[in-house]
């Protein structure tokens, strides 16, 4: 479901794939061939959320951003280009840059930072202000930056990206067909 919420509607890029089952809220944009996937929550309602290009939420990921708490300065959430999300992930108010893969079941608290071309490991817990450098694997409860990526790792998170491109195209001509012919079997069975 995309829902405006004060009057702001979701600006999201025509080439993108919603899943049907995702629920984008409020003040969130999504840039060109990112994709939303089943059962996401992605809520801009007492900040913005901003997505790039090419960029995955996969399944029962949940995005969040936090408030305005006087003297406390609420914090967005920023996703940059190409980056890849994994299940069950939860984003709340942080900053992620370019060519990201965030592992499954990951959480990344308010104020975070993790700069381009990094890893965020499964399980990981990236805690409230907490900022990584440029090509970190990033792993642990709390974590921790363990080392630098290699040259392969970082190759992997442009790839994964453009998979889920290929991927969201896919999903985005199937749903066209299915949805055409459900439209004109309700015409048929109509009554005029």
């Amino acid at each position: 479901m995309i829902l405006p919420h004060k009057g702001i509607e979701p600006k999201i890029a025509e080439n993108c794939f919603i899943s049907p089952s995702a629920d984008i809220v409020g003040d969130v944009e999504i840039g060109e061939e990112s994709s939303v996937w089943f059962q996401v929550v992605v809520r801009g309602d007492v900040n913005h959320v901003r997505i790039g290009d090419r960029t995955n939420i996969q399944d029962g990921s949940v995005l969040h951003v936090t408030r305005d708490k006087p003297p406390q300065k609420g914090a967005p959430l920023i996703i940059g280009d190409d980056v890849t999300i994994g299940h069950r992930v939860t984003l709340h108010g942080c900053t992620l840059k370019n060519r990201i893969l965030v592992g499954m079941g990951a959480v990344i608290m308010d104020g975070a930072v993790i700069d381009d071309d990094s890893m965020v490991a499964a399980g990981a817990l990236v805690t409230k202000g907490k900022v990584f450098p440029k090509k970190s694997l990033i792993q642990g409860s709390p974590a921790t930056a363990v080392r630098e990526l290699t040259a392969d790792e970082i190759s992997f998170l442009k790839r994964s990206a453009t998979n889920y491109v290929g991927d969201a195209k896919i999903y985005n001509e199937e749903f066209e067909t299915l949805f055409e012919e459900h439209d004109h079997e309700h015409d048929e069975n109509c009554d005029h």
